[in-house]
C-alpha cells in the first residue's frame, strides 16, 4: 500500500475562534474524510462534554462523511499534568484523561491522545519519569478496558522535560508495558529533536500510530511551505515504512490561521498532494 492523501485528516486547532460547525463544513467541502477532534474551550471542553453531547458531535461529523480519528484533550495549556509533584493536580489530571477517554468512545474516537506531562525543573528527572509511568500506565488501562488504542506525543523540550525524543518514546512505552499504547510522530516535535522519520521507526516500527504532519522553522505549527521541514523526504520516509494509518494536518490557531483556517489548510493539501511519491498519486 501506497501513501496516499485519504491518510490526510484535519482538525479544530485552528478554529478555536470559530464555531466546530464551520470547522466540520471546511474540512467536507476539503475533501476530508478523517478529523482529529481537539478537546479545547470553548468548543469540547472535557469537563463539561456529557455522553450526549459527545453522541451529537459524532452525529455531526458522520452527517458530513467525517470519521472522528483521535480525541485529543487540551493537556498542555490547561493546569493538566499527570508527572506533577502535587498529588491533587496528578490525581485530577489522571481523573481527566479517564473522562476523556470514556467521551471518545462516545465520539467514536479509536484513539485517545496523550502526553508525558512535566516535572519540576530542579527535581531529579527520574522522579517525574516514574510519576509520568505511573499515570500512563494507569490511563492505558482503563482506555483498554474501553476498547480504545492510546498515543503517546514526544513534545518539545519547552513543553516537557521527559519525553522529547524517539529514544524516550521507546523507553516510555517499554517502562509503561501496555500493548495499546502507541507512539504518535510530530514532525515539529521530530525535527526540534533533531530524529527523523528512519530513526522513529527504527526505534519504534508498527508503535508508530499517528502523525502530526505539520510545517514548521523547524518549530512552530505551520502550514506547508510556510515553514522549512522537508515535506517530500517526510513523505518519502513514511512511505517507505509502509505508514499506513492517519496524518493530521495541525495547524495552530495563532496569528492569520485563527482568523481564517480554511486556506492555510487548502494550501496545505494541495502542497502534500504534490509531495506524495509518484507511486501514490
Amino acid at each position: 500500500m501506497s501513501l496516499a492523501l485519504t491518510q490526510v485528516s484535519g482538525s479544530n486547532f485552528s478554529y478555536q475562534h470559530h464555531s466546530l460547525d464551520q470547522c466540520l463544513d471546511d474540512l467536507a467541502a476539503l475533501g476530508r474524510t478523517g478529523v482529529e477532534l481537539w478537546g479545547v474551550a470553548p468548543q469540547l471542553h472535557v469537563p463539561w462534554m456529557s455522553d450526549a453531547d459527545a453522541r451529537a458531535m459524532r452525529r455531526a461529523a458522520a452527517s458530513r462523511g467525517l470519521e472522528i480519528v483521535c480525541f485529543t484533550p487540551e493537556q498542555v495549556m490547561y493546569p493538566v499534568n499527570i508527572a506533577s509533584p502535587d498529588p491533587r493536580m496528578r490525581a485530577t489530571s489522571v481523573a481527566t484523561f479517564r473522562r476523556a477517554a470514556e467521551l471518545a468512545v462516545e465520539l467514536g474516537a479509536p484513539k485517545l491522545f496523550l502526553t508525558p506531562g512535566r516535572g519540576f525543573e530542579s527535581e531529579a528527572r527520574e522522579s517525574a519519569w516514574r510519576r509520568s509511568i505511573d499515570a500512563l500506565g494507569e490511563i492505558a488501562a482503563y482506555a483498554q478496558t474501553l476498547g480504545l488504542e492510546c498515543l503517546l506525543e514526544p513534545l518539545q523540550r519547552v513543553e516537557s522535560n521527559l519525553v522529547n525524543t524517539a529514544h524516550d518514546a521507546a523507553r516510555a512505552l517499554e517502562d509503561v508495558g501496555a500493548a495499546n499504547l502507541g507512539v504518535a510522530l510530530d514532525t515539529v516535535a521530530m525535527a526540534a529533536a533533531g530524529d527523523t522519520v528512519d530513526g522513529y521507526f527504527a526505534l519504534l516500527a508498527d508503535r508508530v500510530r499517528h502523525v502530526h504532519l505539520i510545517d514548521g522553522t523547524p518549530t512552530g505549527h505551520l502550514a506547508w511551505r510556510d515553514g522549512e521541514l522537508p515535506l517530500e523526504g517526510i513523505l518519502a520516509a513514511l512511505d517507505r515504512h509502509g505508514y499506513s494509518g492517519w496524518m493530521t494536518v495541525e495547524l495552530f490557531g495563532d496569528g492569520s490561521y485563527a482568523i481564517d483556517p480554511r486556506p492555510a489548510l487548502a494550501r496545505s493539501l494541495t502542497a502534500i498532494e504534490a509531495a506524495l511519491p509518484a507511486s501514490s498519486r
